[in-house]
């Protein structure tokens, strides 16, 4: 490896925030680290805010796993980081084949944790499997049954909570039916829903757990959130990703209800409200840095608590050639 650590961010979006993170953090641990963005679009936000941004071709495209170890070997890149769950299967599918062709570590789970996260119906089998709560999903049997209301409706492999629907009547249920590829029904629960943000070594050692409160959210993504060093959250993740062993930065979401801690989804990925976590003192950017540096890494709770972020939007003014301006 160079003496430079530099940090390649996948499909970066609006993830202005993350770019900042990881540069804070190897300014903090005083690394010569380079952040370069990639997306397919142009103008995408986080592309003005980093160090060097490349066009990338669509997921779907058949050049994009190779456009992505081209942009490695040119920038001598040592670690890549997926931000949307889209890329994550394909990603998962080519890791081998990436880090064997670059100097890069992948910052991806193996495949079969992706593919488990992905597939909620997967992830319902699994959490049902090791015995973890998750709400009862409703077969196509009881559907022809009397159903009890309300229930809710959400895609087999759905993102950003589009399309995902509470279901009050027999009449509703008809219609999102039609509106939702690849349904999955499940019971309707009620309770503090809670993002949780985990970071493991590349050998799957958790490292932080962060529980967040979410106060609010906008389009699937929080947008007012709370630390809270919940214990019975803490424990039932530690236990949860034992058996799951995914790797690096993902995010847990829960509902803490009556009944116990139920699960609604495992994330693999960086979750938008991540850098919420990373400013409490559980900083994933600064132990990826870490652990590329060969240092060893210990589970630790030395992050804030009981103190709560609230999110907005800024924005960036570009000339006709796409420069920034400065107004």
């Amino acid at each position: 490896m160079s003496n430079s650590i530099n940090v390649f961010i996948l499909s970066a979006g609006r993830r202005v925030e993350l770019v900042q993170c990881f540069k804070k953090s190897a300014q903090k641990l005083e690394i010569n680290s380079k952040i370069i963005t990639g997306d397919y679009s142009e103008t995408a936000p986080a592309n003005f805010f980093s160090d060097k941004a490349y066009k990338l071709p669509r997921i779907s495209d058949t050049n994009y796993i190779s456009s992505i170890i081209e942009i490695c070997n040119k920038e001598d890149v040592s670690l890549i980081v997926p931000t949307i769950d889209t890329e994550l299967l394909l990603l998962a599918e080519h890791k081998e084949l990436i880090e064997k062709s670059t100097k890069a570590k992948l910052a991806i789970s193996n495949y079969e944790v992706i593919d488990i996260c992905r597939d909620k119906i997967k992830t319902q089998y699994f959490m049902k499997k090791n015995s973890f709560g998750v709400p009862e999903m409703i077969s196509v049997d009881e559907i022809e049954t009397n159903l009890q209301f309300p229930l809710f409706i959400k895609p087999k492999s759905g993102s950003s909570s589009i399309n995902t629907f509470k279901v009050n009547n027999s009449n509703e249920l008809i219609t999102y039916k039609k509106i939702v590829e690849e349904p999955i029904i499940q019971q309707f629960i009620e309770g503090d829903e809670y993002t949780v943000d985990v970071f493991l070594d590349f050998d799957s050692n958790v490292i932080t757990i962060v529980p967040r409160l979410r106060i609010a959210t906008r389009s699937g993504e929080i947008s007012k959130g709370r630390i809270v060093k919940d214990q019975d959250i803490i424990e039932n993740v530690k236990e949860l990703v034992k058996v799951l062993k995914p790797i690096g930065h993902i995010t847990v979401q829960l509902m803490k209800t009556k009944d116990g801690i139920k699960y609604i989804e495992i994330n693999p990925r960086f979750g938008g409200g991540a850098p919420m976590s990373i400013q409490a003192g559980a900083d994933s950017c600064e132990n990826y840095y870490k652990l590329l540096l060969g240092q060893k890494l210990e589970y630790h709770e030395n992050y804030r608590e009981n103190i709560t972020f609230v999110r907005f939007d800024s924005s960036v003014c570009l000339d006709e050639n796409l420069n920034v301006i400065i107004l």
